[in-house]
């Protein structure tokens, strides 16, 4: 029973993650800091994406799925729940190229906004 939540648990850290790489850009706005952490996790998931690894996550919710009698699942995270709710198709290479590609993308243009705001800011006003 353990391993069921455990890897419900997991299966909710994976998805909060995925929404901080894509959105967590969005939070610098407020919070300066934010981009210390948020920056590696971009990257992170940007090279899991163009590079078509599978993020270390995947096969620990599958190995507690399996350790609680559930069946796993063979493909990738965003394959498994992502991709059904997006598209219609299985996730393929160029697919997962472009959403590195908007992982990359999204995150530049909110950081070079907040560039160009600290730029023109003004010495008083960070």
């Amino acid at each position: 029973m353990w391993s069921h939540l455990v890897a419900d648990l997991v299966l909710l850290v994976h998805i909060a993650f995925v929404g901080f790489v894509l959105f967590g850009g969005l939070l610098a706005l407020k919070w300066r800091r934010m981009i210390w952490l948020h920056i590696p996790a971009a990257a992170w998931g940007a090279i899991v994406e163009l590079s078509g690894w599978i993020c270390p996550l995947t096969p620990l919710e599958n190995w507690l799925r399996e350790q609680a009698g559930e069946v796993g699942y063979r493909d990738d995270f965003l394959t498994h729940y992502l991709l059904p709710i997006l598209y219609p198709d299985t996730l393929t290479r160029e697919v997962q190229m472009i959403l590195g590609c908007v992982v990359v993308l999204l995150n530049a243009v909110i950081y070079w906004w907040l560039w160009k705001q600290r730029t023109f800011a003004g010495p008083f006003n960070h």
